[in-house]
């Protein structure tokens, strides 16, 4: 429970008053069933900004009252009594339906991350999204400033998605030698949109999904909040991923097969050109379609990447993800589907009942920025500006990390996988780093049981935050070991 209310200091009215009074609100609002239960006084006090001894007296005479009430190594809770009509079986269970609901909740450490993302105090050394320096915020206030709109431009698009929009996507995947006509292709909003369209739209419930552990879905539940089962195939010894499949799929027969082959989340490992048709050629043999999550491949440093796996796709079997979401700006939620047109359709129908398809606005800028060549104009000096942080971040790592872990140098993308020489990864570094205003990405979030591991991203953390934050984990790991 993140609470963001804090008592007023220039009140007329005691601060201890100010928390009783408050509390009282969130329970009649309904906001904190019955059964609700209270973080620790320490937190509640660091929440409130005010000392101990407060909070202690407002929970008194919470207590006195009957609003709440304390269990003896439980901690406190929204209590239940005849006196408080308002909170009494009047109200529905809501604990219950919470309990109940189909979608699964994140781990724990991912709903604190998600938290703590929005306190602007904190250095965020694991976030996956651009840096504010880093998005073209002005030429975006500048291309809308210069476009006119109608009224028809506003409302809402096709199923697919924005004609015009569709035909420069189209366009842009040839670079990449993706033949995909606007008529297969749908726009959505972010590549996470694309997975749960796909999970609800295309598999049944039961469907074996494969991807390559660690894995971003294991941080997000588009495939199990569906219903599917999920095997995770070790990315040690990528060439045997093939081996795996095959054998999995001797025993229970795959629907699909999820991976993200280039400047992979979390590992930023690439899939060699061989590799992609070593696994085009099996999932062939084995009739299993391919889940391509392309959201990265625009950001290589100094080489580029091997071609995508729907340019070297012959027989149908990709799906290819992509999005401007890693690369342009996260607020826009503009991203694609390429497939073929039957499963295009299937798709389109499923989002207009969702959503009535993506921002308008959103969709007409990326249009814009597509045709005119000043997406790519960005891209070139993104990945200048990415090379600079990744340089930057590599020199911090040899000066405080030698001896505690060992990484790779990024040939493009966000992250830098590090392996910890011991397996210290758990929630208490999580709490420790939080304690010096630091938020990490453990690796346990991407792959259960991984304590060895840490996410780190230079994309989002200023050089002064990643020089000040590198060098404090280190201390805390050194501590730790």
């Amino acid at each position: 429970m993140f609470i963001e209310w804090r008592p007023n200091r220039t009140s007329d009215q005691s601060l201890h008053q100010q928390i009783v009074d408050w509390v009282k609100q969130q329970i009649t609002r309904g906001e904190w069933p019955v059964g609700t239960k209270l973080p620790s006084q320490r937190s509640l006090a660091e929440s409130f900004g005010v000392n101990r001894s407060t909070l202690i007296t407002a929970i008194d005479e919470l207590i006195a009252d009957g609003l709440l009430e304390t269990k003896m190594g439980s901690g406190t809770f929204v209590s239940n009594n005849t006196w408080n009509v308002l909170v009494s079986s009047k109200q529905p269970d809501w604990k219950n339906y919470v309990r109940n609901g189909l979608h699964e909740p994140n781990l724990k450490t991912i709903q604190d991350i998600n938290q703590y993302e929005t306190d602007t105090t904190i250095i965020r050394l694991g976030t996956g999204e651009l840096s504010p320096d880093l998005l073209p915020t002005k030429q975006i206030e500048k291309t809308l400033r210069s476009t006119s709109f109608d009224a028809h431009s506003l409302g809402y698009s096709e199923p697919k998605g924005d004609k015009r929009l569709r035909q420069c996507i189209s366009v842009y995947l040839e670079t990449k030698g993706i033949n995909a006509s606007p008529s297969s292709l749908m726009v959505v909003s972010g590549g996470l949109q694309a997975l749960q369209l796909i999970s609800v739209g295309l598999l049944q419930k039961g469907s074996l999904i494969l991807h390559e552990s660690p894995s971003y879905l294991n941080s997000v539940h588009p495939f199990q909040s569906a219903g599917m089962q999920l095997v995770g195939l070790s990315i040690q010894g990528r060439e045997s991923i093939p081996t795996q499949i095959k054998r999995i799929n001797g025993r229970k027969k795959a629907s699909l097969f999820y991976t993200v082959p280039t400047f992979n989340n979390p590992t930023n490992t690439t899939w060699t050109k061989e590799e992609r048709l070593n696994l085009l050629s099996l999932c062939k043999k084995e009739q299993i379609p391919i889940i391509e999550d392309d959201v990265y491949s625009d950001l290589w440093f100094e080489k580029e990447p091997p071609p995508p796996l729907k340019s070297l796709d012959a027989d149908g079997l990709v799906l290819h993800i992509g999005s401007m979401s890693k690369t342009l700006s996260p607020g826009l939620r503009i991203g694609w589907i390429a497939g073929p047109i039957t499963v295009i359709e299937r798709l389109a129908d499923i989002k207009m009942q969702m959503d009535y398809g993506s921002s308008a606005l959103s969709q007409h800028l990326v249009a814009e920025w597509l045709a005119n060549g000043q997406y790519s104009r960005h891209l070139e000096w993104l990945r200048h500006e990415l090379i600079d942080r990744r340089d930057f971040t590599l020199t911090l790592l040899d000066q405080y990390f030698k001896g505690l872990a060992e990484w790779q140098i990024p040939q493009g993308g966000f992250y830098i996988w590090l392996k910890l020489c011991k397996p210290i990864v758990n929630p208490n570094l999580f709490k420790q780093a939080i304690k010096e205003n630091i938020l990490l990405n453990p690796g346990y979030i991407y792959e259960p049981n991984n304590h060895t591991h840490i996410r780190l991203s230079y994309s989002y953390a200023s050089k002064d935050q990643l020089a000040y934050g590198i060098q404090t984990l280190s201390k805390i790991i050194r501590r730790m070991v």
